[in-house]
C-alpha cells in the first residue's frame, strides 16, 4: 500500500507535515488503468486528483472543429499529477487521461482530500498553491499545442 513516506516524495506534498500526510494517506486508493483505457474523460464529473506511481498518460483535448483529439501534455513522469479539475470547481475534468501505456496511481476522492486541507489551512494552501503552478504548465502546454494545429 501507501505511505507518508512514499507521498512526501512527490512535489505537491513537499514540506507537508507528517501528521497531514497521515490523513491524506488515509484516503489513498490504488488504481490500475490498463494501456489504451481512460484514467477519466473530458466532461465528466471531477471527484478524483491523481498521482502517477508508473506508467505514461496522455492528456487529450477534443476540438470541435476536428473529429480527433489533440495531446496536449503527457504525463509520464513518476510522482506527477494530474485531475486538478477533482479540486477546483466547477469540478469537470478538462481533458481526458488516455493510457499510451499500463498505468498505476493514486487515486485522492476530492471531497476528503479537501476535507483535510480544509483541518489543516497551512497543508492545504501549500498544497493548492502547488495545484495552481500545475494548472498554469497545463494551460501554458494546451496553448502550445492547439497553436500548433492551427
Amino acid at each position: 500500500m501507501f505511505t507518508p513516506e512514499m507521498l512526501a516524495e512527490f512535489d505537491l506534498f513537499k514540506g507537508v507535515p507528517k501528521d497531514v500526510l497521515n490523513e491524506i494517506n488515509g484516503v489513498c486508493k490504488p488504481v490500475k488503468v490498463e494501456k489504451d483505457n481512460f484514467v477519466f474523460r473530458e466532461g465528466d464529473k471531477a471527484d478524483k486528483l491523481y498521482l502517477l506511481i508508473s506508467g505514461s498518460i496522455a492528456l487529450r483535448v477534443n476540438l470541435t472543429s476536428r473529429p480527433d483529439s489533440v495531446t496536449v501534455s503527457f504525463i509520464n513522469t513518476p510522482r506527477q499529477t494530474l485531475g486538478w479539475s477533482g479540486v477546483v470547481a466547477p469540478n469537470h475534468y478538462t481533458a481526458s487521461a488516455y493510457c499510451e501505456e499500463d498505468a498505476e496511481l493514486i487515486a485522492l476522492p476530492s471531497t476528503e482530500f479537501l476535507d483535510i486541507l480544509d483541518r489543516h489551512p497551512e497543508a492545504g494552501y501549500k498544497i493548492m498553491l502547488r495545484i495552481t503552478q500545475i494548472i498554469s504548465n497545463r494551460l501554458r502546454n494546451s496553448r502550445q499545442a492547439l497553436l500548433k494545429t492551427l
